[in-house]
């Protein structure tokens, strides 16, 4: 259906309370997450998109297409109010961004074990 994909591995950390990791599951589940995101996500290139949560950590796994550009995801969202705002609400429980200032940094892959024989 996308032909070929890449995958784009990024991380954010939330605000470790009971209270705030339940919202944010709870908002992730089927039907609470705003269609116009998921529609967005799918227009700009987004083939499928995983999000896992340790604790206050979460790893996010997108499968991109060559279509995917982010800067103009962005732009659209903003213009967007309910992805704004979507995007406000989870912001409120997330960590201040990681030192590098990105919310959700793209992952350095450090190791593939099948390069190793």
């Amino acid at each position: 259906m996308f032909g070929k994909t890449r995958r784009i591995v990024r991380i954010m950390d939330l605000n470790n309370q009971a209270d705030l990791l339940d919202a944010y599951d709870e908002a992730h589940r089927p039907g609470n997450t705003p269609q116009a995101v998921i529609e967005a996500q799918r227009r700009h290139g987004i083939a499928e998109m995983e999000i896992y949560r340790a604790g206050d950590r979460l790893v996010m796994i997108m499968e991109v297409t060559d279509s995917y550009n982010p800067a103009a995801l962005d732009t659209y969202s903003a213009r967007s109010v309910e992805i704004t705002s979507w995007h406000q609400r989870m912001a409120q429980l997330q960590k201040a961004p990681l030192p590098d200032g990105m919310a959700w940094p793209e992952a350095r892959r450090v190791f593939r074990q099948s390069e190793h024989d």
